[in-house]
């Protein structure tokens, strides 16, 4: 089997879960209690959250662990637009491609707390402008809120462009890196908030953080015992915490040699795929995009029945988000990049992660699409 599925999640690394075994097993204590095995336990998760922090620049105390990316995004969007309306501010910007967690959580605020939210069209690209991020901006805008690279399509949007925007006119910037971290630099953004994911980077699925800067009002979704000071109660998962910046320091440490050699590896795989497949129909930005992304439109065929002749053939590969599997209806992030509905249903996702390939492999990928389209339209 060949899995190409790595933006849906990466297998644990052999390196996170040692790091987090002894606390699963002998150093179990709750960090909040006070005697030796919760000290212990307090002392990995501070070390943790130091260890992230350094990672994405920012302070330690700016980190609050989460169960996700989800979670991350949500405690964003809502914490810090909630904490602003108490100063009347109640703009929020986005865009249409944004993950689901996002774009809920906008419409959450829509819904019941009257936030007025600007979603910035995008071009046929995946790609936000600037520019347009400046025009809506308004005085009473409480965050702009924009993934750093599409978990679809792959495009990488200008991060450190949009955050000078709207920094320049005081209001906060998060930043959604759960598909770019461990491809993408994350630190001197210039951002105000930023979220991740454990299971994107080699940790176990449940395992995520968001960092925000401590100027930036937070009001929690999580009432209790008031740990992660004050901003998410509930007892800490301080073994998915020691896993998650174990995960983090490695994809950081290969980054660089990593994005180099499967973007060689992907574009060769692209270039393979156009020439063999008349059909074939790249989306996203053909160069501000993430080293282990292709994605395509097959038009005329079914993307569901591509992706069963895939896996016949050995390869397991997705149609979008792994977040609106099972949906009959068609990408939100196609349908606002301007593609037709009834071709963004047929829709392929293919993304690579760590794992070594041969070097004939992208071609031998390639040819192995083409059959599965081949037999799917005839």
């Amino acid at each position: 089997m060949i899995y190409l599925d790595h933006a849906a999640t990466s297998p644990v690394r052999p390196e996170a879960l040692e790091a987090m075994r002894p606390y699963l097993t002998g150093m179990f204590g709750n960090p909040s209690s006070h005697h030796t095995a919760g000290e212990a336990a307090a002392s990995a998760l501070e070390d943790a959250r130091r260890r992230v922090a350094r990672l994405l620049g920012m302070r330690a105390g700016d980190v609050v662990f989460t169960a996700g990316g989800t979670e991350a995004n949500n405690l964003a969007v809502k914490g810090i637009v909630l904490a602003a309306l108490a100063q009347g501010r109640r703009h929020l910007i986005t865009s249409p491609i944004e993950h689901e967690s996002i774009l809920e959580s906008a419409a959450y605020l829509e819904r019941f707390h009257g936030v007025e939210v600007t979603r910035v069209a995008v071009d046929e690209h995946g790609r936000v402008s600037p520019d347009a991020v400046a025009q809506a901006l308004r005085d009473d805008t409480a965050l702009v809120s924009l993934g750093h690279a599409n978990n679809e399509i792959g495009t990488v949007q200008d991060a450190a462009a949009l955050a000078s925007i709207a920094r320049d006119a005081g209001v906060p910037r998060h930043l959604d890196a759960v598909q770019s971290a461990g491809w993408l630099p994350l630190a001197g953004l210039g951002v105000d908030a930023i979220s991740i994911a454990g299971h994107k980077l080699g940790a176990p699925k449940g395992t995520g953080a968001l960092a925000v800067r401590g100027r930036v009002p937070l009001e929690p979704l999580l009432h209790g015992g008031g740990q992660e000071r004050g901003r998410r109660s509930g007892t800490e998962n301080v073994a998915g915490a020691v896993a998650l910046a174990t995960a983090l320091e490695l994809a950081e440490t290969e980054r660089s040699s990593l994005a180099a050699r499967i973007g060689a590896l992907t574009a060769r795989f692209i270039a393979g795929v156009l020439e063999a497949v008349p059909s074939a129909a790249l989306t996203g930005d053909p160069v501000h995009r993430l080293p282990g992304t292709a994605s395509f439109t097959f038009a005329g065929t079914s993307g569901e029945a591509v992706l069963l002749e895939l896996e016949r053939r050995g390869v397991i590969s997705s149609s979008g988000s792994a977040c609106a599997a099972g949906s009959d209806e068609p990408s939100h992030v196609l349908l606002a990049c301007g593609i037709a509905p009834d071709v963004a249903q047929t829709s392929v996702r293919f993304t690579f992660g760590r794992e070594p390939l041969s070097d004939e492999a992208p071609e031998r990928l390639a040819a192995l699409v083409a059959d599965a389209v081949g037999a799917v339209s005839g």
